[in-house]
C-alpha cells in the first residue's frame, strides 16, 4: 500500500469515478497551497468560496476567501482603485479535546489528509487525521458545496471520530468579519480592509449572525449561520461575539471511535439583491426553511446533473484531456452559472476564485460568449446587457477622450468607469513602473463583436433592438471619431493606439504615446462599421422592434462609415504580409536564441527587456496573438474579404506564412495567447495546434509554482480552449444563417461528443475521424439549414443526419461525401 493511503480513509478506499475527480493528499508543497485553494474554490455563479481548509486563516499560505458576483467596493474613496470584496469567511470550524490545543494549521501532527473535488457533484471532500501533543489522534471527514441549486446557501459536513481517545470533545464554528483583501498583494491598490461596521447576533441556540458595510459603496452583506449536531449530544453551548467576529462553542461527551457529526448551513444575501430590503431579515427566513446537509446536497447534484447535460463535451473516459475539460467547465460555470442571468454582474477575468487583477472586467469575454453563445445563449445576453447598462459611462470615458460614441475601459469594475492602473509592479523587479495598457481602447471592438457573433447566433431581434444596435452604433461612432483623413491617399488612419499585444505601447524612445494604424484595430474597425449599418438595416425591417431612444445614426454618419470602411489603412511587410502596425518593419530582430539560454522561459520577456535598461517598443516580439487574432476571430475567407474591401491586393495563400511569421516572434506572456494561437494553427499545422491546446489546458493545474492561479481562475482560457474544441476541431461556423461544420480533428483525439443550442434547437453532434452525426431533439421548432463542406441539407427535430468524411489526404476543394443516412425520429 502507497505510504500516503491510509486504510480507514474513505477517499483513499473510494476509487474515483474516472475523469471527474481532482485530488491531492498531503506532502504537497506550502507555496503551492494558493493555487490548489484556487482549484478547490466552490461556486455557483451568485457566490464563491476559495477551497481553503475551515481551520485555517489568512497566514501567508492559506487564503480563505468568499466573494459575490459584481460586489464591489473602492478602498480610498475616489481617488482608489474599484475591487471585488473579500467577503467574511463563513468556514471557520475547528475541533478539540477539553483542555488542548484548537486544531489549526502548525496545531497538532497530521498523519494523513487526502482531500477530492467530485467534478460531477459539485462537492469537495477531506479527509485528515491528526494527533495532538498528548498523542490523541483524531479522525476528520468533511463535505462542502456551494450550492447551485440555491445560489444564497452553503453548507458543510463535518464528521469527527476520537480513535483513541474518550472525554469532552470542543467544537469551534462562526463567523469572521475581520478579513481583508490580501490574495493578489502585487495589486496593492485593492488591499487592505473593505468591510466597516460589523455587527453580530444570535437567532436561537442553533444560529449566528454577522452583518458588515462596505467603506465607500456601502455594500451590505449578511450572513446567517446555523449550527446542527446530528450525530451526538451536545452538552453545553456557548455564543461568543467579539468585535468583528461570531462564533458557537459546543461541547460533546465522545467515547474511542464514536462519531459525531456537524452541519454547518449557511446562507449570504446583500442589498444588492432583488427583492432583499434587509439582507440579514433575507438570510435569516432562507435559514430557517433550510433543511439538513442531505436534502442541500441532493437538490445541488440535481441542479449539476442538469447543468453537466447541456455543457458535457466529451472526448472519451481515458483520454488525458477529458479531466483537464472537465476542471475548466466547472470553473467557469462556478462563475457564469444560470443564476447570474438574474444579476447585474459581468465577466470578470480571474472569475470569482480569487482577488487577481482586483475583480475587473477587461475583454475576456471575448473568449467566453463563443463557448456561452452554443450552449446558454440566455446568460450571454444578460452579460453584454450588463454592457449595456453602463453605456453611459462608456460614453463619459469617450468624451473625456474628445470622441462621439462609446468607449469602454481596457478594465473597469461595477461602476464601469476606467480602472485600468497607471503604474503597476513589474512581475520581474517589483518595482512599480508606468503602466499604459489602458491605451487598449479595442475593448469596445471585442464588445461589438460579442453584440453580432450572439445575434447571429440566436436571431434574438429583441435583444438586438433594445441593447445590441446602440452597442454597435455607438462603438462605430467612437472609431469613426478616432479615425483621420488624408486626402493626399484617399486614407483613413487611427493613431496614438494600442493591440493586443500590449508589448508595444509606443515607438521606440515614445513609451505610452501609442501606434498609428494597427492591423488588428483597422480591420476590426472597419467590419464594425459595417455591422453597425447592417443592424440599423435589420431593426429597421421591424417597425414594431425599433427602440424608443434615438439610436439610428443619420445619413451623413453612414455615409463616412462607408468610406472609412473601405479606406482605413493598413502597412504590409515586403513578403506582402500584413505588418502589426505602421513601422514595425522597421524594428529590429531580437536574439530569440541568446535570451532563452540566459532566461529559459520567456513568458516576461517584456518586463525582462525592461529590467536590462531596454524596452519592448524596440523589437519586432509580441507578448501574444494581435494580427493573427484576426485569424481568430474570423475565416481566412472573411478575412481576405475584409483586407480587400480595404482595397489592398490579399492573397490568402499567404496566411500559413504570416502564422508562422508572427508565431516565431511571440513569447505567450499572456494565458489567452495559446488559446489563440491553438485556434489558428488547427487548418495549417494540427500537431502544432494540439501542443498549444495541451499548454492552454494546463493553465491551471500545471506549474503552480509558476502559476498566477493563486489569484484566481483564468476563465477566458478555460472557455476559450473548450470553444477550441467545440468549434474549431468541428469546422462549426454560423454565417449568413447557416450552420457550418467542417471537422478536422488533431491526431491525438478520437472522437468529440456535445450538444449545442442554435436557434432554440438542441443538436447533439458526434465527430470522429470517419464520420460526423448531427442529430436534433424532438421537437416543435422549424428545421434548421446545416451545411457540412459545402453540402447544404435541412435538420428538421427527431431526425439525424450521419456524413462520412473524406481522408485527409483528400484536397480540401473536393466535394464532400454525400449524406449517407437521414433517419427520422
Amino acid at each position: 500500500m502507497p505510504a500516503d493511503v491510509d486504510p480507514g480513509c474513505e477517499l483513499c478506499s473510494r476509487p474515483p469515478p474516472p475523469g471527474w475527480t481532482l485530488a491531492y493528499r498531503e506532502g504537497e508543497a506550502p507555496d503551492e497551497e494558493g493555487t490548489r485553494e484556487t482549484i478547490l474554490t466552490l461556486g455557483n455563479g451568485y457566490l464563491a468560496t476559495r477551497g481553503a481548509a475551515p481551520e485555517a486563516s489568512a497566514d501567508g499560505v492559506h487564503y480563505p476567501g468568499t466573494y459575490l458576483a459584481g460586489f464591489h467596493n473602492r478602498l480610498f474613496g475616489a481617488a482608489g482603485d474599484e475591487s471585488i470584496v473579500n467577503l467574511p469567511n463563513w468556514l471557520p470550524l475547528t475541533f478539540r479535546p477539553a483542555g488542548g490545543d484548537w486544531f489549526a494549521p502548525g496545531q497538532g501532527r497530521r498523519v494523513h489528509e487526502h482531500r477530492m473535488l467530485d467534478l460531477r457533484r459539485g462537492v469537495y471532500l477531506r479527509e485528515l487525521v491528526v494527533v495532538d501533543r498528548a498523542r490523541r489522534r483524531t479522525r476528520v471527514r468533511q463535505r462542502r458545496l456551494v450550492s447551485m441549486a440555491n445560489p444564497h446557501q452553503a453548507a458543510l459536513e463535518t464528521s469527527i471520530i476520537a480513535e483513541n481517545w474518550s472525554g469532552r470533545l470542543e467544537i469551534r464554528s462562526g463567523i469572521d468579519g475581520g478579513v481583508v483583501n490580501a490574495n493578489a498583494p502585487a495589486e496593492a491598490g485593492s488591499c487592505g480592509r473593505h468591510l466597516t461596521e460589523v455587527a453580530t447576533g444570535g437567532d436561537d441556540a442553533e444560529i449566528v449572525w454577522l452583518t458588515a458595510v462596505t467603506t465607500n459603496s456601502r455594500h451590505q452583506v449578511a450572513l446567517a449561520a446555523r449550527i446542527r449536531i446530528v450525530d451526538g449530544v451536545a452538552h453545553s453551548t456557548q455564543s461568543i461575539h467579539g468585535p468583528d467576529a461570531v462564533s458557537q462553542l459546543i461541547g460533546i461527551d465522545v467515547t474511542p471511535g464514536e462519531r459525531v457529526v456537524v452541519e454547518k448551513t449557511v446562507t449570504v444575501f446583500s442589498n444588492r439583491d432583488r427583492v432583499v430590503s434587509v439582507p440579514l431579515s433575507a438570510a435569516l427566513d432562507e435559514l430557517r426553511e433550510a433543511g439538513g446537509f442531505a436534502l442541500a446536497l441532493t437538490d445541488h447534484v440535481a441542479a449539476w446533473s442538469r447543468l453537466w447535460a447541456r455543457f458535457r463535451l466529451d472526448v472519451g473516459e481515458k483520454h488525458a484531456w477529458q479531466l483537464p475539460i472537465r476542471v475548466h467547465t466547472f470553473h467557469l460555470l462556478q462563475t457564469l452559472s444560470p443564476h447570474v442571468i438574474g444579476l447585474d454582474a459581468g465577466v470578470p477575468a480571474r472569475g470569482l476564485h480569487g482577488e487577481g487583477y482586483h475583480g475587473h472586467i477587461f475583454w475576456d469575454e471575448l473568449f467566453v460568449y463563443p463557448y456561452l453563445d452554443l450552449r446558454m445563449p440566455e446568460l450571454t445576453r444578460a452579460l453584454l446587457e450588463y454592457r449595456h447598462r453602463r453605456l453611459t459611462a462608456a460614453r463619459r470615458q469617450a468624451a473625456a477622450a474628445g470622441m462621439p460614441g462609446g468607449l469602454f475601459p481596457w478594465q473597469s469594475g461595477d461602476s464601469g468607469r476606467d480602472e485600468s492602473p497607471a503604474r503597476s509592479p513589474s512581475p520581474v523587479t517589483g518595482e512599480w513602473v508606468d503602466d499604459y495598457t489602458g491605451r487598449q481602447q479595442h475593448v469596445n471592438l471585442a464588445v461589438a463583436y460579442c453584440v453580432w457573433r450572439y445575434w447571429e447566433t440566436t436571431g434574438d431581434l429583441s435583444f438586438l433592438a433594445a441593447c445590441g444596435l446602440e452597442l454597435l452604433v455607438e462603438t462605430a461612432r467612437f472609431w469613426a471619431g478616432l479615425a483621420t483623413y488624408d486626402p493626399a491617399d484617399d486614407r483613413y488612419d487611427i493613431r496614438g493606439v494600442m493591440g493586443p499585444d500590449e508589448f508595444h505601447d509606443g515607438y521606440p524612445g515614445r513609451p505610452g504615446q501609442g501606434l498609428d494604424n494597427c492591423a488588428y484595430l483597422n480591420v476590426m474597425v472597419a467590419w464594425v462599421l459595417g455591422r453597425a449599418t447592417e443592424a440599423c438595416a435589420i431593426v429597421g425591417r421591424h417597425p414594431g422592434a425599433r427602440p424608443w431612444r434615438a439610436v439610428a445614426p443619420t445619413d451623413d454618419e453612414r455615409h463616412r462609415w462607408a468610406h472609412i470602411g473601405r479606406r482605413l489603412r493598413l502597412a504590409f511587410l515586403d513578403d506582402g504580409i500584413l505588418a502589426q502596425f505602421e513601422g514595425y518593419g522597421d524594428l529590429a530582430e531580437l536574439d530569440w536564441d541568446r535570451y532563452r539560454q540566459r532566461y529559459g522561459d520567456l513568458r516576461q520577456l517584456g518586463p525582462l527587456l525592461q529590467a536590462e535598461g531596454d524596452h519592448p517598443n524596440r523589437y519586432r516580439i509580441s507578448k501574444q496573438a494581435d494580427v493573427l487574432m484576426l485569424l481568430y476571430l474570423f475565416s481566412a475567407e472573411e478575412l481576405t474579404a475584409l483586407v480587400r474591401g480595404l482595397g489592398y491586393e490579399f492573397d490568402p495563400a499567404r496566411i500559413p506564412a504570416t502564422v508562422d511569421y508572427y508565431l516565431s516572434r511571440t513569447s505567450h506572456g499572456s494565458t489567452l495567447s495559446r488559446v489563440a494561437h491553438a485556434w489558428v494553427l488547427a487548418r495549417t499545422d494540427r500537431r502544432r495546434s494540439f501542443e498549444m491546446l495541451v499548454a492552454a489546458l494546463g493553465t491551471d493545474l500545471a506549474d503552480p509554482q509558476r502559476s498566477s492561479t493563486r489569484n484566481g481562475i483564468h476563465l477566458g482560457a478555460s472557455a476559450g480552449t473548450l470553444d477550441i474544441l467545440q468549434r474549431c476541431y468541428t469546422g462549426l461556423e454560423i454565417r449568413d444563417d447557416l450552420l457550418r461544420l467542417n471537422p478536422l480533428l488533431p491526431e491525438g483525439l478520437d472522437r468529440l461528443d456535445f450538444v449545442i443550442r442554435y436557434r432554440n434547437q438542441l443538436i447533439s453532434l458526434h465527430v470522429d475521424h470517419e464520420r460526423l452525426r448531427v442529430s436534433a431533439a424532438p421537437g416543435a421548432d422549424q428545421p434548421v439549414p446545416v451545411a457540412v463542406r459545402g453540402r447544404t441539407f435541412q435538420l428538421a427535430p427527431g431526425s439525424t443526419v450521419t456524413v462520412e468524411l473524406r481522408s485527409p489526404s483528400v484536397p480540401d476543394h473536393h466535394a464532400a461525401r454525400p449524406i449517407s443516412a437521414v433517419e427520422s425520429g
